[in-house]
């Protein structure tokens, strides 16, 4: 715990990408940023550390943040193989071990939320508290978006699937205020195979014989507008996790943790002090 300890007192110091190597050899960008005990940030789908540029800060006042780069976006290493939300779980560890940090405690959102599970259950020793944010257990068991939803992200023109996919994360009065950037609409450096294998891995997802060994305290959050990833799974989720609770967010869609960070972010924070491991 050197390392960790070490890590402890300069995680502040200022924002930086450094790297960890897994053990089938891919280069793993890693971000820390904060001060306190680490908070690891894990985002959607086809998206990097980006993804929470919007609400990070508003953990620093007592946490330090770690981010990564999933395989396959910003400065990691983009193998054409294979991914899975349990592969991507086995890379967050490679970044906690080479930040010398035993244990963490995790929030994960959208396909974050998926890798989170995964970590949670399959690596219990290195997961403290637990948020699961606008996820899915996945699998025959979750609820699947609407072919309205599907049609409306595959239209032909780049253009109009973007402005869907926008109407999807946010609402019209927050996007009338925020024009962007966004940075929740995914990695725009990502070559075409990464995109495709991590929408694979996402749909792959089935965590369902998993959650209810799940002995972190755990905090499922989602909005009651979202169509993206419906709101029906958060129920199923906290229901299938032992002790889990629940908070849906009125009138919010997929990317709540932003638009509704006034709440959700000090609905996280207080969630993260008072828990207590089982």
């Amino acid at each position: 715990m050197e390392h960790a300890a070490e890590h402890g007192t300069e995680y502040g110091a200022e924002h930086r990408t450094e790297h960890a190597t897994t053990p089938d050899g891919i280069r793993i960008a890693y971000q820390v940023r904060g001060a306190g005990a680490p908070l690891v940030l894990l985002a959607g789908q086809a998206n990097n550390h980006h993804w929470w540029d919007g609400v990070r800060d508003d953990f620093h006042a007592v946490r330090s943040t770690v981010t990564l780069d999933y395989r396959g976006t910003g400065a990691s290493d983009k193998p054409d193989r294979p991914y899975s939300t349990e592969g991507f779980a086995r890379d967050v560890i490679a970044v906690l071990d080479e930040l010398g940090v035993d244990r963490a405690d995790v929030y994960g959102t959208s396909m974050g939320g998926r890798v989170a599970q995964q970590l949670a259950a399959r690596h219990p020793e290195r997961v403290g508290a637990l948020v699961l944010g606008c996820s899915s257990p996945g699998g025959p068991h979750g609820v699947a978006r609407d072919n309205d939803v599907r049609r409306s992200l595959a239209q032909p023109e780049p253009a109009a699937a973007r402005q869907a996919l926008l109407e999807l994360m946010y609402t019209p009065d927050w996007l009338a205020d925020h024009p962007g950037p966004h940075r929740t609409l995914g990695d725009p450096g990502m070559p075409a195979h990464a995109r495709r294998h991590h929408l694979a891995a996402s749909n792959r997802h089935d965590a369902w014989d998993l959650l209810p060994g799940i002995g972190a305290p755990t905090l499922v959050v989602h909005g009651t507008d979202d169509r993206l990833n419906p709101t029906a799974n958060a129920p199923l989720l906290a229901d299938r996790i032992p002790g889990a609770r629940l908070h849906l967010i009125p009138g919010a869609r997929h990317a709540y943790f932003e638009e509704f960070r006034a709440l959700a972010s000090p609905l996280v924070l207080d969630f993260l002090t008072t828990a207590r491991p089982a």
